[in-house]
């Protein structure tokens, strides 16, 4: 198993609450700092410890997969610690600056136990959920500029050990108790830009859903590699929309290898038989085109469509309100143009929005 570093992801929480749905948004994930870990070659936390004072400066959260438990730069083995039946201890002093409720969130496979201030808030410590990704969220209300003394127990049986804690300020309603949920097996986060398209395919010409932003990370749905040159990744973003973004400006955590390669829509409406023919939308091209596979300038190239020639469309997607490319059908081929270059005759409006 790739071993990985496990990201932030959760934005927004929902909860059971008395046979309802209560929505609990959390802002921005913190992992805090100056973390210290203790490991033993045992499950119990007794004896000598194998390794003492291990440094984790930037937090608890990591993917250590079926190997041992791994340092800070997620390369170097703790040194003498098993890689299963081991059991850890992580300390540290947290500072609050600022007021407020604070959701917690533990990923864990396989046992956790957490004390806040010597009291223990949550305990899953002896549970072998084996091959079982597990999510935990509790809530501490602190005034500002308090301190809280957070220790972290983690058992690992055997297979993966992922042990992961943040939290976020809180709004909404308080959860009676743990939630259990999975964990997915790759995150995202947008780095480089301000903002990441979110499409309805994998291509650079797919209608745009909307924008994606940094400061959050998002579960990884599916993969693609349609286009070739980047990956793309289906997501749901912190609206709680999916769709898809490219790899390019996509900082990916986690074990990508366990997302599913997926086809997408685009792949059911390509084939000239199942389609309508629609003779009221006609397309005539105001230069040579070229005719391409999917909605993209990096997919495969069909042909060319001599200037002026009529092609019948049969889909578009848009991008700011405007069509961006038209699917069409030429000579029996089915493809696609870059709109901007193509004078259309008909009802537009009513041909479809891939």
């Amino acid at each position: 198993m790739k071993r990985t570093t496990l990201g932030i992801f959760f934005v927004v929480l929902t909860v059971a609450v008395l046979g309802s749905l209560l929505t609990i948004s959390v802002s921005a994930q913190t992992t805090g700092t100056n973390w210290t870990g203790t490991f033993y070659n045992n499950t119990d936390l007794s004896g000598s410890p194998a390794a003492s004072n291990e440094p984790y400066p930037s937090g608890v959260f990591a993917n250590w997969g079926s190997g041992s438990p791994l340092r800070a730069d997620n390369s170097t083995p703790v040194p003498g610690v098993n890689p299963d039946n081991f059991s850890a201890r992580f300390t540290s002093s947290q500072v609050f600056s600022t007021a407020g409720t604070y959701t917690f969130t533990v990923y864990v496979d396989d046992g956790v136990r957490v004390f806040v201030n010597s009291a223990i808030v949550l305990d899953q410590f002896n549970q072998n959920t084996t091959g079982n990704y597990r999510t935990f969220t509790f809530q501490q209300t602190v005034s500002a500029g308090q301190t809280l003394s957070i220790t972290l127990e983690f058992v690992e049986f055997t297979g993966n050990a992922v042990m992961s804690f943040q939290w976020g300020l809180s709004t909404g309603g308080t959860p009676t108790g743990p939630t259990a949920t999975a964990v997915p097996p790759a995150l995202g986060n947008v780095f480089t830009v301000r903002g990441l398209a979110l499409r309805t395919g994998p291509y650079l010409g797919a209608s745009m859903i909307g924008v994606v932003r940094p400061d959050f990370n998002f579960p990884i749905l599916e993969k693609n590699f349609d286009e070739g040159l980047f990956p793309w990744y289906k997501i749901q973003d912190n609206n709680q929309r999916i769709g898809w973004v490219s790899g390019r400006y996509l900082n990916v955590t986690g074990n990508i290898d366990l997302v599913p390669e997926r086809s997408t829509h685009f792949d059911q409406i390509d084939n000239p038989s199942d389609l309508p023919v629609l003779l009221d939308v006609v397309g005539y091209t105001r230069s040579v085109m070229n005719f391409r596979r999917r909605p993209s300038q990096r997919t495969t190239l069909l042909g060319q469509i001599p200037w002026g020639d009529p092609v019948e469309v049969i889909g578009r997607t848009v991008q700011g309100g405007q069509n961006f490319w038209l699917q069409v059908r030429y000579k029996g081929v089915v493809g696609w143009i870059y709109a901007p270059f193509v004078k259309l005759e008909g009802v537009v409006d009513a041909v479809p929005i891939r």
